[in-house]
């Protein structure tokens, strides 16, 4: 087979019921700090742009040695010239992982170079604001498919060998919208809970072995997702620069954190929206949202 990558210069009690809580610990080899990312693979989806390339820039900066996919190839030459120019090791596979086949792609391309992927990045993801009734269903259906199937298709594939070697780190995006349903914007939503309660689910699975999952749930960020997705609206009180949700969720990874919110907004909201009626929430979401899907 011919190797397809190439370097380029680039948890609530209910009353009067007890539990038997038993800690669950990690296994001694099990990383604690970022300083033990250093000289690890790490394979960094959707890093062309935004959230998935400072996640990168992280975790170069940790040491790591970087597997960079995404669609846009000149992109991911530019980043990886970037980073090999400061001493990282870097790879690039174009891929789309639209595409059901893409998956397995990238797994076959890290197998045939021989790499052990320890650490999975699992950032790419799309988004796309509206009415449902309107919104085409390609673009419907896109979501699911990136934000969830080839998620889960990439770590079904690369799980197994971390569970074998007892380490590993997935870091998987989630979003703020993952706590409550959003009108307007409701298979992303739908698909960013998913995203968290796959991680949140796999990480108590695989504990035991060594392997820290995290999802990482940033609300509005610097990026160009808002302009894509045609959601300008999130971005009206203000944006978090993605450096810091990038630092902030790639230090929540090494310490094994399960749910990250790089933001005291995001907390916030997350806390609110557990004592409000889902009704009333996606009631004001709508008025709120309604009024940019309108006019769009």
């Amino acid at each position: 087979m011919s190797n397809p990558l190439h370097l380029n210069y680039p948890i609530h009690r209910p009353i009067g019921v007890q539990f038997l809580i038993t800690p669950i610990r990690y296994d001694e080899t099990a990383m604690a700090n970022t300083t033990d990312f250093k000289g690890r693979w790490a394979l960094v989806t959707g890093a062309s742009a935004g959230i998935g390339a400072e996640l990168a820039r992280q975790l170069a900066g940790c040491g790591a040695k970087l597997i960079l996919t995404a669609r846009r190839k000149d992109r991911l030459d530019a980043l990886a010239a970037e980073l090999t120019s400061k001493g990282t090791d870097v790879r690039v596979v174009a891929a789309d992982l639209n595409d059901p086949a893409a998956p397995q792609q990238i797994y076959e391309a890290t197998e045939a170079a021989g790499l052990e992927v320890d650490i999975l990045i699992n950032n790419a993801g799309l988004g796309q604001f509206g009415a449902f009734q309107t919104s085409p269903i390609d673009q419907e259906l896109a979501q699911v498919r990136v934000n969830c199937e080839a998620m889960v298709r990439l770590s079904r594939l690369f799980v197994p060998r971390m569970v074998e070697r007892r380490r590993g780190w997935i870091l998987i995006l989630a979003s703020t919208a993952s706590f409550q349903p959003l009108p307007y914007f409701a298979t992303y939503a739908a698909s960013k809970a998913f995203d968290r309660f796959f991680a949140l689910g796999i990480a108590a699975e695989v504990a035991r072995y060594g392997v820290k999952v995290t999802a990482l749930c940033p609300g509005p960020t610097e990026s160009e997702f808002f302009s894509i997705s045609r959601a300008t609206i999130f971005e009206e009180r203000g944006v978090q620069p993605t450096a810091e949700v990038a630092r902030i969720g790639i230090e929540g990874l090494a310490r094994g954190k399960r749910t990250v919110l790089p933001s005291a907004e995001g907390r916030l909201t997350s806390f609110i929206v557990r004592f409000l009626p889902v009704t009333l929430i996606t009631h004001f979401m709508a008025k709120i949202s309604g009024r940019q899907a309108h006019t769009s």
